[in-house]
């Protein structure tokens, strides 16, 4: 009689308990003012998730980094954009390239979406509304230094190389093919590459595999997949409890998203298991430089499934 008294106690303690160490780990994140400018039409719910890109010496030290691999400027910009939608159970995920060459809202001239950043989450969440006609429901950021963090509460990742691959300046170095167990600074090192390179003859390569942007997105992709997914199959609850406490000092959301929805997208975001959809562009150079633009009428197609 006691036990079944107490055993719902207990049940509802733990909870409770639970509840309130999501409630300050979510307290911590800041919260953008970005509820003027998000959209709540649509069927199913839009996260635009950006990765942002700190060249702050000590934060590339604190992740592991040697700053003298990041010589082209100081500050901080988006580096990964990215579309994480759920709708009818299901979920898909489809990166934005930077290099896209879009009008830019608030300034009535197009540049490289990239650049939408450098006015704020708000100029890039309107651009990405008005020049991809997509409807941003929640926005979330995170910057590097988190994502190493993140990765080394988690005991590392392990990214699966079809060649050995090298990058001087982030640091990536795999010495050999196949399934490579990455802690937060080689993972860092390998999502962050810019001047990938295969080295060796370990057979064919994809020539988007070694492309700048287009490389990079779809490694960002598998980065992010894999991060879920060890995510998913953690089922020690002091591992998650300190790999939401080191993703969140460096988490930004939106200020709509509240405390309740949070955990369901985390929940959520465990058993992850998205549908990599690519968005159709090609190359092109203007006044910007080498950028990409749109591949219509595909694009529209693919966009479609993201509205």
């Amino acid at each position: 009689m006691l036990t079944s008294v107490l055993l719902p106690l207990v049940l509802l303690l733990a909870a409770l308990g639970g509840f309130l160490y999501a409630r300050s780990v979510f307290d911590k994140i800041e919260k953008i003012p970005l509820a003027d400018v998000l959209d709540s039409r649509g069927n199913g719910t839009n996260y635009l998730i950006v990765g942002s890109d700190s060249r702050d010496p000590q934060d590339l030290i604190d992740a592991g980094l040697d700053p003298a691999g990041f010589q082209d400027g100081g500050g901080q910009r988006s580096d990964t954009m990215l579309i994480l939608r759920f709708a009818g159970g299901g979920a898909s995920m489809m990166s934005i390239p930077r290099d896209l060459y879009v009008p830019i809202a608030d300034t009535g001239g197009s540049q490289k979406i990239n650049a939408a950043y450098n006015g704020g989450p708000s100029r890039l969440v309107r651009t990405v509304q008005s020049s991809l006609g997509l409807p941003i429901h929640h926005y979330m950021e995170v910057d590097f230094v988190s994502f190493a963090k993140l990765v080394d509460s988690l005991g590392g990742i392990t990214i699966d190389f079809p060649h050995p691959a090298i990058d001087t300046n982030s640091g990536l170095d795999i010495k050999e093919a196949g399934p490579n167990h990455l802690d937060g600074a080689q993972a860092l090192s390998y999502v962050r590459s810019r001047h990938y390179e295969v080295v060796g003859d370990g057979g064919t390569v994809e020539p988007i595999e070694v492309a700048s942007d287009l490389g990079r997105v779809l490694r960002q992709q598998r980065f992010l997949t894999t991060v879920f997914g060890e995510l998913g199959s953690t089922k020690n609850p002091l591992t998650l409890a300190r790999a939401a406490g080191d993703a969140s000092g460096g988490l930004r959301i939106d200020d709509a998203l509240g405390l309740v929805e949070a955990m369901k997208l985390g929940w959520r975001l465990r058993s992850l298991d998205p549908t990599s959809v690519d968005l159709p562009v090609e190359n092109g150079r203007n006044e910007a430089g080498a950028v990409l633009f749109l591949s219509q009428p595909e694009a529209d197609g693919v966009l479609g499934q993201f509205k």
